[in-house]
């Protein structure tokens, strides 16, 4: 039965997240929707990275299996049929039996896009965060210099979070100023439930001068989600990269650079 992996981009804002609810209402239900109408039955899916409600992708990789033959680009356009307009296929390969989109992924980037303006960005509603202050980016990077390494992340994981443990290794995290807009890049192993979302709200803190930069480090020792900062938006967040080995074969799986080139070249 081959294996097939799906290179997926969605609009987050009308979906209640990745993952499968009683209520239908999320980015796994309908695209099983859309591949048991495409195969005529149904057809299970893994992905590499669960978004939040609200939370977009610009690269979302899943795998299933199936005894349907297609062509991989009859899996891009057949299935693409049955999405809706916020939900779109943008490539399909077979891939190896031991290929799992979630534990094969060695890493995942997320990339958060901040409006920074007096005034809501009503033409990028739901596509972008907003901050009305001014921010201080250089503070800002110094307080996300400690974020680098592998720490314990509880202080900015959601009592929701469903994790064995807290520990993950951020590998990098990158801000830079665009114009009018913000761009926050993220890469980890793997990240916790909320915890872009989470560190966002205290970055904006430290940018704002209401925290100092090492407010960042005291946050990681304490361990402590109540000292952190509130929850930020999940508008302006995108799921934008999956790493995995060479073998797979897979290409460039950075999907920023071209789903958010609207944002990155104002």
């Amino acid at each position: 039965m081959p294996r097939i992996a799906l290179g997926l981009a969605y609009d987050g804002a009308s979906w209640q997240g990745w993952q499968t609810q009683p209520h239908g209402v999320t980015v796994q239900d309908e695209l099983e929707r859309a591949l048991a109408k495409f195969a005529g039955a149904p057809v299970p899916t893994i992905c590499a990275g669960r978004t939040d409600t609200g939370v977009h992708a610009a690269m979302q990789v899943v795998h299933l299996d199936t005894a349907l033959i297609r062509r991989e680009e009859s899996w891009v356009r057949g299935v693409n049929t049955f999405l809706p307009p916020s939900i779109g296929i943008q490539w399909a390969r077979e891939v190896p039996d031991d290929f799992h989109a979630r534990f094969s992924a060695r890493a995942r980037r997320y990339t958060y896009v901040l409006w920074q303006g007096r005034t809501r960005p009503t033409l990028w509603a739901g596509k972008v965060g907003w901050c009305h202050q001014p921010l201080d980016i250089d503070v800002m990077r110094q307080a996300a210099a400690a974020l680098v390494g592998t720490h314990d992340f509880s202080s900015f994981r959601s009592s929701q979070c469903q994790a064995k443990h807290p520990v993950r290794t951020m590998l990098c995290v990158e801000i830079a100023a665009i114009g009018s807009f913000v761009v926050f890049t993220f890469e980890a192993n793997a990240f916790l439930h909320h915890m872009i979302r989470n560190l966002m709200g205290a970055l904006l803190q430290i940018g704002q001068r209401r925290q100092e930069p090492n407010w960042m480090l005291a946050l990681l020792a304490a361990r402590d989600r109540t000292q952190a900062a509130a929850t930020f938006s999940p508008d302006g967040l995108y799921l934008s990269a999956i790493t995995y080995e060479s073998r797979f074969d897979l290409g460039d799986l950075d999907g920023a650079a071209t789903l958010l080139a609207p944002f990155l070249s104002r």
